[in-house]
């Protein structure tokens, strides 16, 4: 089930910092308390909303096509035939959603670490139904992974180096930015990107309900940090823009998929060199940084260095995003699938009881005509029975007094 061995001992990170506790319970600021609103009003139950007995295709998860495959039109892509282009694609899709479930289990570590070293109260309460919702995401992909897929991949390193500096800081606002605005922010935008090539049900489902959850996570960082930030020097602002540059190229390397071209035995420095050149990838990682840009610019952290590497990545373009109206599509995606969902699953309802009672009603006829055959068949029998038996009777008695007169 595992593409490579996973050590059996667990990965340790050494974290920093203080446990803050605050004695002042205040109303708090009113649009993180409206957030935590939503957060309590918006928990659901994985195993209950999603449909899990909907089928996934093992060679083509997504149900897209041969296109979205990173090296699509390279040599090596040619030198394929069909059976390896649906075990790569079987391969890519384990090593995605094996990242997806690591990025998760890396935000729950992450938002239980915002619990014990955010000052604020308010930011706390909201922290801890992300936790909540962390938890069901790495249910959710575990189960999809296990059940649908077959195969799990290890870490990503570069995934693994940007959760052990986020963790590692011994400044509470670190982890926030890491995870809240770099992590979710990049696995908020991927997440859409499938969802929207996806032609599965099962996968544009929990993808899309997953992004309901992610879309308040991301509005979570932005509205702490903001307030903190424009409170920084410019030292102090410096040192973060250096973090959010380091952790954006960590965050590109993300997706380049060596694992999977490591463990299939290709060409890796040539599938690597395709993925940077390729127009499909590049747009690809343009979108990926839609909701990071934004994001890190409407938070304050947008100085010559910042603008310089988005400018080198090919995203700064994203910058002028609506990331409101971003998040508010994600909304109402989510609920539309719901109700979709909920329409189908009550006519496919519908069409089964109807069945059902038609079984019913058939077996019921079957049963009671031989019922009724045999009553009358039984009926019949017993009243040829009496009159054989009132014949037998008048003959013996006519034997008996025919005797009787001749013996007289």
């Amino acid at each position: 089930m595992y593409a490579s061995p996973v050590p059996r001992d667990t990965w340790d990170v050494p974290v920093a910092g203080a446990a803050r506790f605050s004695w002042e319970y205040d109303d708090g600021r009113q649009r993180l308390l409206d957030l935590y609103q939503r957060g309590k009003d918006k928990q659901w139950d994985a195993a209950k909303r999603i449909d899990w007995d909907q089928p996934v295709a093992e060679a083509n998860v997504m149900e897209a096509g041969d296109e979205i495959s990173p090296i699509y039109g390279s040599r090596q892509w040619e030198k394929l035939n069909e059976a390896e282009r649906a075990e790569m694609s079987h391969h890519l899709s384990a090593w995605l959603f094996s990242q997806f479930l690591h990025g998760e289990q890396g935000a729950l570590t992450v938002a239980a670490r915002i619990v014990e070293s955010v000052p604020d109260m308010d930011s706390k309460f909201y922290a801890a139904t992300q936790v909540m919702d962390e938890a069901r995401h790495v249910e959710l992909f575990s189960r999809f992974l296990k059940e649908k897929i077959g195969l799990f991949y290890p870490v990503n390193p570069d995934l693994a180096t940007l959760l052990a500096d986020a963790l590692g800081d011994s400044r509470w606002d670190m982890p926030y930015l890491g995870m809240q605005v770099l992590i979710e922010g990049l696995a908020l935008a991927a997440f859409g990107v499938h969802r929207d090539i996806a032609n599965n049900p099962l996968v544009k489902q929990l993808l899309a309900y997953v992004m309901q959850d992610e879309a308040r996570h991301v509005a979570f960082g932005r509205l702490a940090l903001r307030d903190y930030y424009a409170q920084l020097s410019p030292a102090e602002l410096a040192d973060r823009e250096e973090f959010v540059v380091e952790g954006c190229y960590l965050m590109r390397n993300r997706f380049i998929a060596r694992e999977v071209w490591e463990r299939l035995d290709y060409d890796v420095a040539e599938c690597v060199e395709f993925t940077e050149r390729s127009p499909v990838q590049r747009a690809f990682r343009q979108f990926l940084f839609s909701r990071i840009v934004p994001c890190v610019k409407d938070i304050g952290l947008w100085g010559p260095k910042v603008q310089h590497a988005y400018v080198d990545l090919g995203v700064i373009d994203a910058a002028d995003s609506d990331l409101d109206a971003l998040m508010r599509d994600d909304e109402e995606i989510a609920d539309r699938l719901e109700h979709e969902h909920a329409a189908e699953f009550a006519a496919r309802k519908a069409e089964v009881d109807a069945a059902i009672a038609s079984g019913e009603s058939l077996r019921g006829w079957r049963w009671s005509l031989p019922v009724s055959l045999f009553s009358q068949k039984f009926a019949a029998v017993t009243a040829e029975y009496r009159r054989m038996a009132i014949f037998l009777s008048v003959v013996t008695t006519l034997s008996i007094f025919i005797s009787v007169i001749t013996i007289y």
